[in-house]
């Protein structure tokens, strides 16, 4: 059989081939403390789930309106703007079977073939895979280390920028990396957008997984909500991220289209689950801030084993959850040949399974250090500290063979 050529061009989430090989791992009888996927092992809270199956037995099973049920869109539109200062309606949001289709509309519906887009690498790889896979140019742009984390690498993102430049992809409160920007840098790119007729993803998936601070949108800053799609998620705060349900908000004329596409490409996103997500808003909150409480206590159980480790350093961000430490010194005494041959050397020798710099993006030029990352979302405290323990050993035990 001949597949499309175009298929050449998609990419995937390299995450779960690591899922796959520590399965594999895992089969053979061996622990297993994973680390590599930004899942959820907490369960969905209860009101939420209660309201889904009331809708499903009352019926509401059926197709709903391509762009979602109205009250849903006047939810999230009322939600969405009171968190971010925006003035919504239910005109400016289009519902989505998750966070990540709104990605591949954005581009179908603002780039023609050839046109550039800017993207953040290290970064979600989907990013880059839609871009390609829809005849753009991708554009990556990366991020330099500083004392308290990263930011974005602004003249390596100026020099870039060419006539056909058309789109800016922005994920504050990044994957993998953890990091934010200050209001200066969201500022920054928000004049960048405007000086170069740019249209604006911002990603939004982590904007309420905070620990410290408030978030901030792009989309309220001056002049950008007319050029910016917000990329809103349920799976992160409600731990729903099997439930496939987000939304796409941005300006009404846009999402007319988005609708359209979503007639094409899904009908529409499921009925009864809609429901679930409408209680997710207007509901209680402790089940979301339960799972903030807990996501909090491991990121900082994590960070203590991280600290005690000779060779690592790292920041520990306010918000995602994730860590992007730093291994560059573990790297090299283990002489590793490649960044998967020490995620593999890792995992077979302690069980602790993570993902590399490369599985969010082909390392640019300019890097010169060694980074893994530590999801805290999928494992519990116990496992946790059993993981690190072991992790902690092997890496003294490589420190004693330097030393002899």
């Amino acid at each position: 059989m001949s597949f499309a050529k175009r298929l050449d061009k998609l990419g995937t989430e390299t995450a779960f081939a690591v899922s796959l090989d520590a399965a594999e791992f895992a089969a053979n009888g061996n622990a297993v403390y994973p680390f590599h996927l930004g899942d959820i092992d907490l369960p969905t809270p209860q009101n939420i789930m209660d309201a889904a199956l009331k809708a499903m037995r009352d019926g509401k099973t059926g197709y709903n309106p391509a762009a979602g049920l109205p009250e849903m869109r006047s939810i999230i539109a009322d939600v969405v703007g009171r968190e971010r200062g925006l003035d919504l309606v239910a005109d400016n949001v289009v519902i989505q079977p998750g966070g990540k289709p709104v990605i591949p509309k954005f581009i179908q519906a603002l780039m023609n073939p050839g046109d550039g887009v800017l993207y953040p690498n290290p970064g979600y790889p989907i990013y880059e895979s839609q871009i390609q896979f829809h005849g753009g140019k991708a554009m990556p742009y990366g991020f330099i280390p500083t004392d308290d984390g990263f930011q974005i690498d602004r003249e390596g993102i100026e020099d870039s920028i060419d006539d056909n430049t058309r789109l800016l992809i922005y994920n504050n409160y990044q994957n993998p990396m953890g990091c934010e920007s200050s209001l200066e840098e969201m500022e920054w790119m928000a004049t960048l957008a405007q000086k170069h007729d740019l249209h604006v993803l911002s990603d939004e998936a982590y904007y309420n997984i905070r620990y410290a601070g408030t978030s901030k949108s792009i989309a309220s800053l001056p002049g950008m909500l007319e050029r910016t799609v917000i990329l809103y998620t349920f799976s992160k705060t409600y731990a729903m991220t099997g439930w496939r349900l987000g939304a796409a908000v941005g300006p009404s004329k846009l999402m007319k289209v988005f609708s359209k596409l979503a007639v094409n490409d899904e009908s529409c996103t499921n009925n009864f689950i809609q429901y679930g997500g409408m209680e997710a808003l207007i509901g209680r909150q402790d089940g979301a801030k339960n799972i903030l409480a807990e996501l909090k206590r491991r990121r900082d159980c994590l960070a203590r084993h991280l600290e005690g480790i000779p060779g690592i350093t790292f920041n520990v961000p306010d918000s995602t959850f994730y860590l992007f430490p730093d291994m560059t010194e573990v790297y090299d005494k283990l002489e590793c040949t490649s960044y998967e041959d020490f995620r593999s050397r890792i995992l077979r020798e302690t069980g602790v399974s993570f993902c590399t710099r490369e599985h969010f993006g082909t390392p640019l030029e300019s890097e010169d250090r060694k980074y893994i990352r530590f999801a805290y979302s999928g494992i519990p405290l116990d496992r946790i500290n059993e993981g690190m323990s072991k992790f902690k050993k092997y890496l003294s035990t490589v420190d004693s063979a330097v030393l002899i």
